[in-house]
Parts: C-alpha cells; sequence; structure tokens
C-alpha cells in the first residue's frame, strides 16, 4: 500500500462522477479501476491493461469469498428466471391481492418477507423481489419503492443477527482489534452489547411501516409514486396460460429452498449456532438449486413448460446474471484499489487523535459513512475502522458498545445507499428496476435516518444508555410527520 494522501480520493470520486454523469455503474466502476490501478503501476503503457487484468480483475474472481457469490449468483438467476417465466408470480399476485387490500398492505407485506429472509442479505432482494413485482405493478407501486424495501430489509436486518454470515465476520473483526489491544471482552458478548447501538440499521427497518401507514414519499421516490398511481397499468407478458399458472409455483419452490437450507446447516448447528460464511453460501447454492429442480418439475406436471423449456429459461437466468457479476467484480477489484492506495486509512487519520471521548461514536460514526458510501462496502469500512476505533475507545474511555455500534451504523449506511454497494444493486435488480433509479430515489430516505443516527451517537457518547435507540424512532416518526405536514401546505 503506498502513503496514504488526499489523491487516494482519486478512483472514488471519479467513479462517483462517471456513474452519475453517464448513468451507468458499470462504466464508473471501471474507471475508477482503470484510474486506481494507473496511480498504482509502474507498467509501461502497453503493459498496463494485461497487469490491470491478471493484476487486479483475476485474483478478484479467484477469491475464494467472491467466487462462491458468483456461483450463488448463477444459481439464483436460473431460479429467478424460471419463477418469472412460470407465471407463478402473476398467479400468486392473484391470489395475495384478495388479502393485499391496497398498496399500505402491499409494502408492508414485501417488508415482513424481507425481515423473513433475515439469513442473506444478497438473498432477500432475489427472492423476494420477483414474487412481489406484480403485486406491486397491479396495485400501482413504483419499482423504486419495492426496491427501497428490499434494501431496507436486507442488510439492515442481517447486521444485527449474530449467527449468520455477517455477524459470524463482525465478531472476527472484533476479536482481531479486542486481541491486539489486550482486551478481555469476548467478541460475541460485545457484538450482542453493541446491537441496541446500531441506530442506522433500527431506523432503516422502522422507516418502511411508518412511510407506508403515514402514506407519504418525499424527494424523488414522491415523484415516481405519483407517476406509478397515474399510469395505465400494463398488460403482464403472456408467458403461459392463465388457467395453468399456479401461486404454487412460487410457494412450494420456496418452502423446499427453506428446508433445504436449514437441513444443509444444521449439522453445523444452525440456526442456533454461529455459521461461517462458506458454508453457508454453500448451502444457499444447494437450495436455489433444489428449488429450482422442485419448480421445473411443477412446470412440467402441470403442463406450464416442457424440460426443454424449463432448462432454457433457466440458462437465460444464468447468463442473464451477468452484467451483475461484473458489476460485482468491478466493485471488489475498486474496493482492493482503494486498499492498495490507502484510501480508508487516510480518511479515518484524518480525525482519529484529540477527539473527546463523548464526541468519537459520533465522528467514527461519519467516517465509516463517508468510507462506506464511497466503497460501497460495509465490510472494508468495518475492516478498516474497527482496529482504529477500539484503540481509540480505549484511549478515550470512550464506551465501547457504543463505538462498536458507530463502526457498524457507518457500515452500514455505504451499504444500503453506495450505488456501488452489492445490496444496492442486487435490490435494484429484484425489484426490476436500474440501480442510479434506485439509489437516487432510496437517498433521501437514508441520509434522513444517518442524521438521525448522528444525533443518537451525539447522545449515545454522553450516556451510553441502551434505551437511546427508543427516542430516535420517536424522532423518526416526528420528522416524518413534520415532512409530511410541510409537504401538504406547500401543495395547497
Amino acid at each position: 500500500m503506498v502513503e496514504p494522501g488526499l489523491q487516494s480520493l482519486i478512483p472514488v470520486v471519479v467513479t462517483l462522477v462517471v456513474a452519475l454523469t453517464l448513468r451507468n455503474v458499470l462504466a464508473g466502476l471501471f474507471a475508477g479501476v482503470f484510474i486506481g490501478a494507473a496511480m498504482l503501476s509502474s507498467a509501461s503503457p502497453l503493459q498496463f491493461v494485461p497487469e490491470l487484468v491478471s493484476g487486479w480483475l483475476v485474483p478478484e474472481v479467484a477469491d475464494r469469498y467472491n467466487a462462491s457469490i458468483l456461483v450463488l449468483l448463477a444459481f439464483i438467476g436460473g431460479f429467478v428466471k424460471l419463477i418469472e417465466t412460470s407465471g407463478g408470480g402473476m398467479a400468486f399476485a392473484r391470489s395475495a391481492i384478495r388479502w393485499v387490500k391496497g398498496p399500505v398492505r402491499a409494502q408492508i407485506a414485501a417488508w415482513c418477507g424481507g425481515i423473513m429472509i433475515f439469513f442473506s442479505d444478497l438473498g432477500t432482494p432475489l427472492i423476494v423481489g420477483p414474487v412481489f413485482q406484480s403485486l406491486m405493478d397491479q396495485l400501482r407501486i413504483s419499482r423504486q419503492k419495492l426496491a427501497f424495501i428490499l434494501d431496507t430489509t436486507s442488510a439492515p436486518v442481517c447486521i444485527l443477527i449474530p449467527f449468520i454470515g455477517w455477524g459470524v465476520f463482525i465478531m472476527s473483526v472484533i476479536a482481531d482489534a479486542f486481541s491486539a489491544n489486550n482486551v478481555d471482552t469476548g467478541e460475541w458478548d460485545a457484538f450482542i452489547a453493541a446491537i441496541p447501538f446500531q441506530f442506522y440499521a433500527w431506523l432503516a427497518i422502522s422507516m418502511v411501516p411508518l412511510l407506508a401507514l403515514l402514506q407519504f414519499d418525499y424527494g424523488p421516490m414522491r415523484r415516481v409514486e405519483s407517476a406509478a398511481r397515474q399510469a395505465p397499468l400494463a398488460d403482464p407478458v403472456k408467458l403461459v396460460s392463465d388457467s395453468l399458472a399456479k401461486p404454487m409455483l412460487v410457494w412450494l419452490p420456496l418452502i423446499i429452498l427453506f428446508v433445504t437450507l436449514f437441513a444443509t446447516l444444521a449439522k453445523h448447528g444452525f440456526p442456533f449456532s454461529q455459521v461461517a460464511g462458506s458454508e453457508f453460501r454453500a448451502g444457499l447454492s444447494a437450495a436455489y438449486f433444489m428449488a429450482a429442480v422442485t419448480l421445473v418439475l411443477l412446470t412440467m406436471l402441470t403442463r406450464v413448460q416442457t424440460l426443454s423449456q424449463s432448462m432454457s429459461q433457466y440458462i437465460d437466468g444464468v447468463t442473464g446474471m451477468m452484467p451483475i457479476a461484473a458489476t460485482l467484480v468491478l466493485a471488489w477489484t475498486l474496493g482492493a484499489v482503494t486498499e492498495g492506495l490507502g484510501t480508508g486509512v487516510y480518511v479515518a487519520e484524518l480525525a482519529r487523535d484529540g477527539l473527546p471521548g463523548s464526541l468519537l461514536p459520533a465522528v467514527i460514526f461519519v467516517l465509516a459513512a463517508i468510507i462506506s458510501f464511497a466503497t460501497g462496502s460495509s465490510w472494508g469500512t468495518i475492516i478498516i475502522m474497527m482496529p482504529l476505533a477500539v484503540p481509540a475507545a480505549i484511549a478515550t474511555a470512550a464506551p465501547m458498545p457504543v463505538v462498536i455500534g458507530a463502526v457498524l451504523s457507518g457500515g452500514l449506511f455505504g451499504d444500503h445507499s453506495s450505488p456501488v454497494s452489492e445490496t444496492t444493486i442486487l435490490s435494484a435488480t429484484g425489484a426490476g428496476t436500474t440501480t442510479l433509479e434506485h439509489f437516487r430515489t432510496q437517498l433521501p430516505y437514508a441520509l434522513t435516518n444517518a442524521m438521525i443516527a448522528f444525533v443518537g451517537f451525539l447522545l449515545a457518547g454522553h450516556l451510553a444508555a441502551v434505551w437511546i435507540a427508543l427516542p430516535l424512532l420517536l424522532a423518526q416518526a416526528m420528522v416524518l410527520l413534520a415532512l409530511r405536514r410541510l409537504q401538504r401546505r406547500a401543495h395547497n
């Protein structure tokens, strides 16, 4: 890694500027990777591109964790395509609309569905999204709103669960930081103690039902929701006969998915014990495969599709994930490039020294939020910030659970809002909208929660009371009510 400095921000700035200017995340990511790799390279112009491929892109694809994500995406893509082409989604929507009366219940139903898929931030948008797309269309709810619900019930939920991949990863980082600073507290106890102080996660999760019950939106989301309500209903593409498509084509494969997942991971103690991320992704891949097999058999038995048609659709689904896979590979590569340039370290060290302990959680939250938004990586941010936050907390006598909560909340902000985040990309995919449309409509909501969380960390730095999240949730409701009142006054 080179000496961190202001120049280390250049690839991140280039990525964001190009992506937002061209409205193309892939172009932005590639531009950022290209510039960052060039800054780190000493190769001649003729040898630079081969070095970019072999030295940066290939290692990210070959990485065990990244490869398992790409394999999982292939299984997910095939299954999602089968769900779409079987007609089960439309049949499920026609069935569900009998009890999901109106947009409010539909949004809360999608929110509940996302929370139920607590075990996978990657699985949530790609399981729940396709199931609710048709229902949301029938109720004139925008795809951008669905993407917001999916995104808000993925990483913000997963980061609170200690026994899944997120929890295992976070506790390992905490353990390393504690070991380096001779802290006797166990990582499990530290994680549990920090849960009440993960303010951003709690605020993000609570915002969906609040907005739905208030029947209120603001910013770009208000405009797209207004357009969705006024748009005529488009006839869905008729892939199969309405008389043949049944809701069973959705719910039975999902049951098989969950049963397979739990059966595969039961030997590792799931859901009562920690499960390694690699084991979880392998189990989830197996679950998607068995769900796809079940769906193929069902489409054959119900004469919805032949085996040949189902296999063709499955392969189309796998290949259809290539743009998403390319985006993720470039996002990972940008993370590696910024790490090599010391981007995160530079930003974190700007305000590391000379802070009173009472202000440390708020400052750490802001720094982690900036890093995670710029890089799109909550895990990368946690890796960068936790080793800096723990000794800073010890040196300033800041409350350790609050400091850990600040690191996690700041890291989550970027994962939830950055246009180059995995979950932002996948939430847009699951909802059937573009990444930039999802990003621009969700950002005002994310910033609202971030500002409330910042106030929470200012309070927690002084009080360190576990009940602080409750008045923050009340404050969130009051802010939304005030915004709704102002919006109605301006409209009148």
